[in-house]
Order: C-alpha cells, then structure tokens, then sequence
C-alpha cells in the first residue's frame, strides 16, 4: 500500500556545484571558455590530423580519435552545466538523464580503449620498427577505432538497461552537476545492489584489462629505449611515450577513484571534484599535453595558419 501512495518521479532536479546564485554568475564564464577551448583544441586537433597527410599515420589517427572522444564527452555534460548556471529551472527528465549518462559513459570506455591501443601502438613501433608497418596498418588502426567505440556503446547499454529496472520515489534531488549514475542508486526506491556490483564488475574489468595492456606495453618500451645507444634517440623515443603516460595517469587515476574505490573518494564534496577533473578538465588539458611537445603537430599547425 505504501508503494503504491508513493508518487513515481519523472524528472530529476540536478543540484550542481553551489546553490548559491553569485557564484553560479561567476562560474559561468570560466567554464564556458573552458569548454569553448576545450572543443578548439579537440576538434582542431581531429581536422589537423586529416586535413595534413603527413599525420594521417597510426599514432595521430589514435590521437584523433582520442580528441574526438575527449569533445564528445565533455559536449554530454558541460552544455547542460552551463545551462544551469544561469537557469532557475535545474530539471532534467529520466530519458534526458539516460541520454547524458549514456553518451558520456560511452565517450569514457571508448577512452579507455583508445588509450590502451595507443600504449601497444608505441609499443610495436619503438620494440618492433621493423614489423610496425606490418603489425598497425591504417586499415587494423581503423578497425581498433571502431572496436573501442563499439565497446564503448556496448557497455553503456548494459549500465542503462539496468537503471531501466530501477524506480525513483524517495527525491528527485541527483547531487551532482550531471546525471552520474551512483547518486542515482541513492534516490532509488528499488534495492540497486545488482547495478552497482554490474558497474563494479565491468569497471574493474575493463579498467584492469587496460590499464594492464598499457602498463605492459610501457614496460617494453621503456626496456627498448634503455637499450637505445644514442643520447638523442633515447630523448626522442622518450618524448614520444611523456605525453601519453601523463594523459593515462591523471584519466585512470580519477576513474579508479570514482568507479573502482568510490569509498577512498571521502566525502560527497571530494566526489564531485573527482568528476569534475575528468569531465572538464582532461578533456582541456590532452590536446596540449599530446600537441605542444609534438613537432609535427606544431609543423602541420603553423603549415594551416600560414595557408
């Protein structure tokens, strides 16, 4: 009897960052140029590799790719963020929620996979030189492409049919600034034990099975760049695997925090600053990383601006 008195919710109210309207007005235009440059540098950098045919090459088709998962995941949450910030009405409907949740979580797998293909790409070009034109041909760098982002929307359709079995009746209050998918287990009036052991399961599987393809894949590297004679070709073999490992270790990191050990994240507060680092600012950040100490980038950049 008493479920059935219970009103079922239909849109949820998403709380954002601070319910205080001044910093709201003062948030607004950071993150808004943030996403603004966030989108140039990504997708500058997805019509750089394919407008230069000297980049159309294994390492920057995987890097384009990287880019364009990057501004495909920041455009899921930070538009309605923004939106939000200078709006009364917060509400998001169930099916818009699914949406965000859906393509966002798709553009972070399909990450994952890319970054893990990008480790054996090193891997088989600074170990194996003379089979990498063998071993990554464009048409099986395509064929990696496609599969990480398969995956990844194969792997949300999971989460999302889940949260499908769930009914929402106790708020319609989500404590975050986008529709992610643990305050939504808090809210519902259906036990969500199921999902959340399915989320940690697929989680820790495709987070350790990457993770580990990366790992192992850096080691021989870095096996290989130790046995390199020269100075300058230790530097150069080097400079080419800095800027990937910074980009794994600050998008593993967070989501190893959030998905993995979401009790090490601490408070409420903490969590949302995890989410925020990996919605908004890894996305900014892996155009710079990848490209200001690449010389071919910098030379097909300078070659566009000059035409």
């Amino acid at each position: 009897m008493m479920e059935e008195n219970m009103t079922l919710v239909t849109e949820f109210v998403l709380t954002g960052l601070t319910d205080r309207p001044e910093i709201q007005l003062l948030l607004f235009p950071i993150f808004l140029v943030t996403y603004v440059t966030t989108m140039v540098g990504n997708i500058g950098l997805v019509m750089l590799v394919w407008m230069d045919s000297h980049l159309q090459t294994p390492m920057y088709i995987f890097l384009s790719s990287l880019a364009f998962a990057d501004a495909w995941s920041s455009s899921s949450v930070t538009p309605k963020m923004l939106m939000n910030f200078l709006s009364q009405d917060k509400s998001i409907s169930i099916l818009e929620c699914m949406a965000q949740f859906y393509f966002f979580g798709a553009s972070t797998t399909a990450e994952c996979f890319l970054l893990a293909v990008m480790a054996y790409d090193r891997y088989a070009a600074i170990c194996k030189p003379l089979l990498y034109p063998v071993r990554m041909s464009n048409r099986l760098c395509s064929q990696l492409v496609i599969a990480s982002y398969t995956l990844g929307f194969l792997h949300l359709m999971i989460h999302v049919g889940l949260l499908f079995r769930l009914t929402f009746c106790r708020s319609n209050l989500i404590h975050h600034f986008y529709c992610e998918i643990l305050p939504l287990f808090k809210i519902s009036c259906i036990d969500a034990s199921l999902n959340a052991l399915v989320l940690f399961i697929f989680a820790l599987s495709i987070q350790s099975f990457t993770l580990m393809t990366t790992l192992v894949s850096y080691t021989y590297v870095f096996l290989a760049i130790l046995r390199i004679k020269s100075e300058n070709g230790r530097r150069k073999a080097f400079s080419t695997c800095s800027a990937h490992l910074l980009s794994v270790s600050l998008f593993y990191g967070t989501l190893l925090i959030m998905y993995v050990f979401p009790g090490s994240g601490g408070a409420k507060d903490q969590d949302i600053m995890f989410s925020l680092f990996y919605t908004t600012i890894i996305p900014l950040l892996n155009p710079f990383i990848y490209s200001l100490r690449n010389k071919e980038v910098l030379a097909a950049l300078r070659k566009v601006i000059k035409k």
